[in-house]
């Protein structure tokens, strides 16, 4: 599959410090380096059918429809596309006017992801976020209207601004709209963003994490009781409705980044990623060199990735797959740190899978962590 980085950003949220150009030679440039850089890693996936293609990062839905029609294109010259292929767009709110959606319904894309993050003022504001609740409503409506049944929203609960109401009312919303996917968040606070910079100076609460928990487990059940299926920590589908794109990476498949910043992976022990100062991308790709770096993954490595990423899922991590993988001394030595947490209720094995259950998921990164070997 094929991720697309595509860093485009008409706006530098709160909780993050993504930002970019927009002027119109700076997207040509980057249109044109994105297609230079699918040209000279054509070969690096070992298939050429690809059943996923996301562009995402940013918000390449500032691009017109025809720019986005042309990567695909480019797309196109190389590889082969499944017959259910999934071509998703990440959007903001206020990019999918009548004219955009009009265009795009024209196109092979077939999925939207939207940023929607909330639907009530004082969340967007705080998250400086450039649509109003009633863009973020309406952008969902117009996409319907225009044949777009695949949609998945984002949401941010644990806001300082919201309340465990106004979550409810977020999830009723969402509900109401008949939104198949939705990926859900705890608001984090980062590092030199403004957030970090309000709640320092004592202008605004930092998010309570009690009252995250709360909230992630009322979503939990409020979701699964309306038909969704909690496939991974924080993302819900309804049946049919799961993302391929992500679940090719909580399955350990190999994918294709392009773009600044984009993340590759050969399904084995090789992991790369591009360089993220856009100007030198752009400038790399000028000279028909791929601006990426390379780190050859150690089986340790391997094997706490596989961990990390199985324990956030309602499968789970195969067992029988890491013996098959791995030396015994790992497998072994991970047979010895795992029963005590088996012992606790932290961790069950199903049908020779190892999960973590659902009551303890909002803690499985710290859970994986403790069962890293080093």
């Amino acid at each position: 599959m094929i991720y697309l980085h595509i860093p485009f950003c008409k706006q530098k949220c709160s909780y993050c410090n993504f930002h970019f150009s927009t002027s119109l030679n700076y997207k040509e440039d980057m249109v044109a380096a994105i297609k230079k850089e699918i040209f000279l890693r054509k070969d690096e996936l070992e298939s050429q059918n690809l059943k996923s293609l996301y562009f995402g990062g940013g918000t390449p839905s500032i691009l017109k429809v025809k720019e986005l029609q042309s990567i695909i294109d480019e797309v196109l010259k190389y590889f082969a596309f499944e017959a259910d292929i999934e071509i998703t767009l990440e959007a903001n709110p206020d990019d999918l006017d009548k004219n955009f959606l009009m265009e795009l319904s024209k196109t092979p894309f077939n999925r939207l992801s939207i940023g929607t993050q909330s639907f009530f003022e004082a969340d967007l504001k705080l998250m400086n976020r450039a649509h109003t609740s009633n863009e973020a409503e309406d952008s969902i409506k117009r996409a319907q209207d225009f044949g777009f049944e695949n949609i998945s929203i984002d949401l941010i609960y644990g806001s300082p601004t919201s309340s465990f109401d106004i979550w409810k009312e977020n999830l009723n919303k969402t509900i109401e709209l008949q939104v198949p996917h939705i990926s859900s968040y705890a608001l984090t606070v980062e590092p030199k963003t403004a957030l970090n910079t309000w709640i320092s100076q004592g202008k605004i609460a930092a998010p309570k994490e009690t009252e995250q928990h709360e909230e992630f487990f009322y979503m939990t059940e409020f979701l699964k009781g309306q038909g969704f299926d909690h496939y991974e920590i924080s993302n819900f589908g309804k049946p049919s409705f799961h993302s391929k794109h992500n679940s090719a990476y909580w399955n350990y498949e190999a994918y294709l980044g392009i773009g600044p910043s984009a993340h590759s992976y050969n399904g084995r022990n090789e992991r790369s990623w591009n360089i993220a100062n856009n100007q030198l991308y752009i400038n790399s790709l000028n000279q028909n060199k791929p601006a990426k770096e390379t780190e050859i993954l150690t089986q340790k490595d391997q094997f706490n990735e596989m961990l990390m990423i199985g324990l956030r899922t309602t499968w789970g991590v195969n067992l029988s797959s890491l013996k098959e993988k791995f030396s015994s001394e790992l497998t072994e030595s991970f047979q010895t740190q795992i029963q005590q947490k088996i012992a606790d209720g932290i961790l069950v094995i199903e049908n020779n899978y190892l999960k973590i259950p659902e009551k303890h998921w909002f803690l499985a990164d710290g859970i994986a962590a403790d069962l890293f070997i080093l």
